[in-house]
């Protein structure tokens, strides 16, 4: 299985990576510029948790209700900036990991709100991406930025021991 963790596989991972973080960043910047305002959305989501077969769980629409309903200001600046910082870490390969676990966490949110769209593969992708590890970012920022933050964490346990 080493193979799926190689430079060769890397151009894959960075290819899945690259798609992945170019649908995060036009989706925050649509959002950025555009005039965002999930209230709506999450009035509908709220909507689909009753019924018979609700397509969100009564749980999960009680914390649209209760908790992002009334701050929808700051959830409006979380999603369009979380969005658009996920797409550019991924793009760049920067904190790719802490990336494709927001991005990740976006997307399970929006299928509890009951939106299935594309969050279901961008999940998938960043799960698969999260398993090839090192491999998601060997073409990317990361390649050179962790190595020099793991030097300069050693360097302060060093003196502080």
């Amino acid at each position: 299985m080493s193979w799926l963790k190689g430079p060769q596989m890397a151009i894959v991972w960075t290819v899945v990576r690259l798609y992945l973080g170019y649908e995060w960043l036009t989706a925050g910047w649509e959002k950025i510029t555009g005039e965002f305002d999930a209230s709506g959305y999450l009035k509908g989501a709220i909507g689909k948790s009753t019924g018979e077969h609700p397509a969100v769980q009564g749980w999960y629409a009680s914390f649209l209700e209760n908790v992002a309903l009334p701050n929808v200001g700051v959830f409006n600046f979380l999603v369009s900036w979380g969005e658009f910082l996920v797409g550019l870490g991924l793009i760049l390969g920067a904190l790719t990991i802490p990336a494709l676990l927001a991005g990740a966490f976006m997307n399970l949110n929006f299928m509890l709100a009951g939106t299935t769209s594309t969050n279901p593969i961008l999940y998938t992708l960043a799960m698969i991406l999260l398993f090839a590890g090192s491999a998601s970012y060997y073409y990317g920022v990361d390649r050179f930025l962790l190595p020099k933050l793991r030097k300069d964490k050693e360097e302060d346990m060093k003196v502080n021991v």
